[in-house]
This record gives C-alpha cells, structure tokens and sequence, in this order.
C-alpha cells in the first residue's frame, strides 16, 4: 500500500513539473509592444547592440525605448515574473526612465527613476491568480530622449503551459475609417492661393485641379514671360520684373468649369506657404535609388495626389559617394577635377532624374550637409558648398535639406555664431545659383532655431529630432510646438519633421505605420494647423484608402496653405484635452479639439486594453476664439457643415485622435457676403 501511495506521489509531482513552464519574454510576439522610438530588439538593444546595463552585460532580454508598453496574457496561469532592468550604456547621459510591473490594473512593482550608468535593478514579483501582465517603461517626465530601455533576462514562470498565441495582447486600436468624401466630377482648383518666385528664375507651376478628365486649362492675366499647357496645367517661363500679379486659372472638363484667383509675387522670397512632398527617408534610407525615386514620382502622379498641391520628390541621404567605401556602387571618386561633387551608381545620371521629375510637374529636392560627411557617412559640403550649390542649380534641384551632422566635427562648440555660421555659407551659395531652391535647415532645434532660422535664410528649419511612428514620439514633437507660432510665417516655417503614416521602416524592410488610425488623423491635423512642410515619409507605391484618405482632402490641407501664414497657437492644455486655433485669411479660425492624453497619466493608464479609453466629450466656446455671437461650425475632415451655435458647441472626441473644425462668426461672414 505504501509503495502504491509513494508511486501516486510521484507521479503527481512529475506531472505538475511536465505541466510548468517558463516563457523568456524575448520569445513572444514583440510586434505587440510600443516603444516611443526606434525598433524593439530581442536579445539585443534598441540600437540592434548587445544588452549592457551599468557595464553588466546579457544574453537574453529586450531593448526598447521610452514610453514603451507591453501587455501579457498569462491567464491565471503564472506563478511569477522575474528579470533585470536598466538604461543600456549605448546611450546618452541625459536618458532617464521609470520601469513598471503591473497585472490585472495594479502596480506590482517600479523601479524609481534610472538613469545611465546605474547598476540593473532586480525584478521578482508574485504573479499567481494574476490574467493580464503590463511592462511599462516611461521617460520620468523629462521627454523620451535618450531613454534606451532593457528588460533582461526577463521570463514568466506559468504553472501551465500556454501557447504564445494565447499570451499575445494586442493594443487597442480603431479600425481604420475614411473621411475625406470623393472628390465631385466638376473641375476644382486646389492648393495655395499664393506663390513665390525670384526674378530671373525659372517657374514650375503645375495648377492642381480634381475632377473628371480630361480636363483643359487657361488662365488669365498672366504676366508677360509665362506660359500655360492647357492640357498638363503647368505654368512655366521667367518673370523680369518684381511685383504681384494675379491671375485667374480655370479648368474646365464636360461636367464643368471652376475658376480659382492665384496670387504671383516676384520678390525675395519663395516658399510663401509650407511645402508638400515626399522625402525618401522614412521609408528607403540606404536604400534609396534612381528607380525607387522615378517610382515616387510616379506614384504621386498616379494616387492624384499632384492633383491636391503635392509638389516635391526629396532624395534624403545616401545619394552621394562613400568615401573608401569597397562597395563598387556606393564608392569612386567624390568630387571631379573640378571639386563638383558626384552622384554614387545608384544614381547614374541625376539630371536626368530631374528632367524625369520635372516632366510630371513635380520638383526634385535633395539633400547634403555642411560637415566632411553626411549622418550615413557619405560625401557632404564642407569647403565646397558653392561647387555643390551650382551642381544643384545645373542639376535642376529644386529643394535642400541641410543636416548638420558631422559638422559637430568643425564647429568649435554649440554657441550661436558656430550654430549659425554654415547654414549662412550655404545661403550664400545657393543666392549665386540662377534657381529657386527651398532651404531646409535641419540641426535638431538646436539653440532655438527657431528664433534665428530666417535670419540665416532659411525656408523652413526643424525644431527637433527624427520623428518615428509611435505616438510618444509623433506627439511629444507635436504638442511641444506651442510657443514658437510667433517665428513662422510666408516663406520661413517652422518644421517638427516629416509624415510617418503609410508604410515606413527606414529601409528595404517596411512595416505598416505604428500609430492607429486616430493618431494618424491627429497627426496631419496637427501638422496642417502647424503650418509645418508636409513630407509624406512612407512608400507611395503602395499607398491604401486610409492613407490616401488622410493625404487627399483638400479643405484639410487649406488650413495648411492658408495665405496668412499664421500657424496654430495653443488654446487651452489640461493635460489630457488640448484645443489649438490658427488665425485664417477669411477671417475664420481653424480648430483643432484633441483628446492627447500628453503623458500625465497614471501607469495604468498607459495601457487602453485595461482603460477602454475611446472617446471624451470637447467643449469649443466661442468667446474663447473672439466671437461674441453666433457662430457657424464646419467639420472639415468629413467636408460637412455641423451646424450654427451661440457661445458654445460639445463634440465627442475618439482616444488619442481629433476633431478638426473651421469657425466663421455669423456677423462677419454676412458682412463679406454683402
């Protein structure tokens, strides 16, 4: 009997062992988990580097960054959750963060505030009866830069085995929903109402117009030195003379014609409203070549995105030569004989790329900057800025970004004067090149460009890092715009980086954009009220209805070529609700209600899975925009009237998303009629 007993026993412990299990986090799904910037990594840093915290090194864990979240299904399952924490040593010194264990909506453990060089921090919690695990790593209130973040030797001890289907969690996300109506058959004009050109210089203007083809065009008035193809719609030739000139283009098609009143200025200036285009960067990189260029520009031209203002294909990095690269496509000689810089083997012939770009009335734009070498290492400007500026004129180019990178390697220090210095020798240089080229600085937002970026010529200038496509990282840029509307205006814009809706991935390797379709509509109704340069940062070959959807509506993207030039200031903030207005040439305000949920939340509130967050009733009073009486509402994503208010009007607006609205006071708007 006790032999049969001691067998049971055993049997029992044997099989409850056969039934444990330990899941090392490294092994799941980690597509499911958000990071405020870069990529996740398993087993290795964010930056693709080996795992180091305060010196220690791991072989297993993930890299992530601030504000990163990652939801766990372990089912009533676990037993417990252990690992080490900690800043990777890659970073840089100003990184700090704050690591949280949560389960079932209750912190289990956090870490404090880490910074880098400190010693890994030890995680061991009880984790039985628990169903759902949270990581959470936040940026300790500071801003997510440099929060590199690991969870090392992470693992969950179940007392039953799971799949890792059935531990997988996937964020909350609407489904993706159009709301730009189709465009009617009958012809209408788009885009700016307003453009810039120096005398002497050539013009490329393509009027972008939608409905049914073919479509004919004319203008009238235009000024002596221009002429107009009425079947592409371009406008080209010279104008000698300085002054404004307005002309009236029309386009007429068999269910119509329209008409739209566009003001000439030959000056000083060009780039009287923000650019739009598409940049190589967000999704080629590297990667970038000739053909995926030529694809780009098709695309633009296919999708009828020419058709709503879309002007720019930008080449970013990686075009130039490498110097002692052994690769026989990316290496050779930098610069000929006559220190004119060369294009690599991926670009071949580069005016012919531009006379490819001009031929579907689009503009090329291209990239360098003033240090040795560019951020990926290949050629840049430094002591030849006026070669590189007359190659580009001869080239046809259209549009630089100018991104200081190595140039930290001459400047004496981060003083003004040494900020300032190269962006204005390379103004100078391209003032002798016989070409309207937009000039875009991008040094970051260091020492507040912003104050100082028109002085030195420049068109547009960024006001901060690399943007990618989380919504810690689109809207801590965003909504940290508030402040500087009073430097921009026609012709110098203030720039928080490029789009990242669509498919990015900053090479060959692309993946669906991380932000959700609300974050997406908050993103390009944030930047239209910015005034910000719209450059489109995903693949446009493959462009879907959503994505178009958010590229193609045309009252959205007139709040971002208003003739005025103002851009957005921000109204109100309570941390969780934001409403930024932007002054409009008609005298209307553009109104941007945002349910932003900007950082000041509680752990549990990091993850909308426990939180269901979806949608919170706004509050628009007229007083608050300067109307004193009635007002009519206009919601301009979906094109439609809302209806009239007397001081004030509710809306409920969706988790981490917007409602976009344009405002016209009752009294002022029968005023103009009359």
């Amino acid at each position: 009997m006790k032999n049969l007993v001691l067998v049971f026993v055993l049997s029992f412990l044997f099989s409850s062992q056969s039934l444990a299990q330990t899941v090392w986090i490294d092994e799941l799904d980690l597509s499911t988990m958000e990071t405020g910037w870069g990529n996740v990594h398993a087993r290795k840093s964010v930056d693709g580097n080996p795992l180091t915290i305060g010196g220690q090194k791991f072989e297993r864990g993930v890299g992530t960054h601030a504000v990163s979240t990652f939801m766990i299904n372990i089912g009533g399952k676990g037993k417990r959750f252990s690992a080490s924490v900690g800043v990777d040593d890659e970073t840089g010194d100003k990184s700090s963060v704050v690591f949280y264990v949560l389960a079932d909506k209750k912190v289990l453990w956090q870490s404090g505030v880490m910074k880098k060089g400190d010693a890994p921090k030890r995680v061991d919690v009880d984790v039985q009866t628990m169903k759902v695990l949270g990581l959470l790593v936040t940026d300790a209130g500071d801003g997510i830069d440099y929060d590199h973040a690991d969870w090392c030797d992470a693992k969950i001890e179940l007392v039953a085995p799971r799949t890792k289907a059935q531990l997988t969690v996937r964020p909350f996300a609407s489904t993706p929903y159009v709301l730009t109506p189709r465009p009617p058959d009958v012809p209408r004009i788009n885009g700016a109402k307003i453009f810039g050109v120096r005398p002497g210089n050539p013009i490329l203007y393509t009027i972008s117009a939608t409905g049914k083809r073919p479509m004919k065009f004319a203008a009238k008035n235009l000024p002596k030195g221009l002429t107009l193809d009425e079947i592409t719609g371009r406008i080209t030739g010279t104008l000698d003379k300085r002054g404004e000139y307005v002309v009236t283009l029309i386009a007429m098609n068999a269910a119509g014609q329209s008409e739209l009143e566009l003001r000439i200025v030959s000056g000083d200036n060009i780039s009287l409203t923000p650019p739009l285009g598409w940049n190589s960067w967000n999704c080629w990189a590297e990667a970038v070549d000739d053909a995926k260029v030529r694809a780009a520009a098709d695309a633009m031209v296919k999708s009828g995105l020419v058709n709503h203002g879309w002007t720019y294909i930008n080449i970013d990095d990686c075009w130039m030569v490498k110097p002692d690269s052994k690769d026989p496509v990316l290496g050779g000689l930098p610069r000929d004989s006559n220190g004119m810089i060369n294009s690599n083997g991926k670009f071949p012939d580069m005016k012919a790329l531009s006379e490819y770009v001009h031929s579907k009335g689009l503009k090329l734009g291209i990239y360098s900057g003033p240090g040795p070498q560019t951020c990926a290492g290949f050629t840049a400007s430094y002591n030849h800025e006026e070669q590189d500026a007359q190659r580009f004129g001869e080239w046809g180019i259209d549009y630089l970004k100018y991104d200081w990178c190595s140039y930290s390697q001459v400047a004496k220090d981060r003083s003004l004067p040494e900020l300032k210095t190269p962006y204005a020798v390379m103004r100078a240089a391209l003032d002798k090149a016989p070409r309207d080229i937009v000039y875009s600085l991008c040094q970051y937002g260091w020492g507040n460009v912003w104050e100082w970026g028109a002085e030195v010529g420049g068109n547009c200038w960024r006001t901060t890092g690399d943007i990618v496509d989380t919504w810690s990282s689109m809207a801590g840029i965003g909504f940290k715009q508030a402040g500087h509307e009073k430097y921009a205006g026609p012709g110098h814009w203030n720039d928080p980086d490029m789009l990242v809706v669509g498919r990015v991935g900053w090479g060959p390797q692309l993946h669906p954009t991380r932000l959700t379709p609300d974050e997406q509509y908050t993103h390009i109704s944030l930047w239209c009220l910015l005034s910000a340069p719209l450059l489109i940062g995903c693949d446009m070959s493959t462009l879907d209805d959503f994505t178009l959807g958010l590229l193609n509506n045309d009252e959205v993207l007139a709040i971002n070529q208003d003739p005025l030039g103002r851009q957005a200031r921000q109204l109100s903030n309570d941390n969780v609700r934001q409403i930024w207005v932007k002054d409009m040439e008609d005298g209307s305000k553009a109104v941007g209600l945002f349910y932003a949920d900007d950082g000041k939340r509680t752990p549990v509130e990091y993850f909308s899975p426990w939180t269901k967050k979806v949608k919170m009733k706004m509050t628009l009073r007229g007083a608050d925009l300067g109307i004193n009486g009635k007002f009519r509402v206009r919601d301009v994503w979906r094109q439609k009237d809302v209806g009239v208010f007397e001081k004030e009007t509710q809306t409920a607006v969706p988790y981490h998303g917007v409602v976009l609205l344009r405002v016209w006071e009752i009294e002022k708007t029968v005023k103009s009629e009359e």
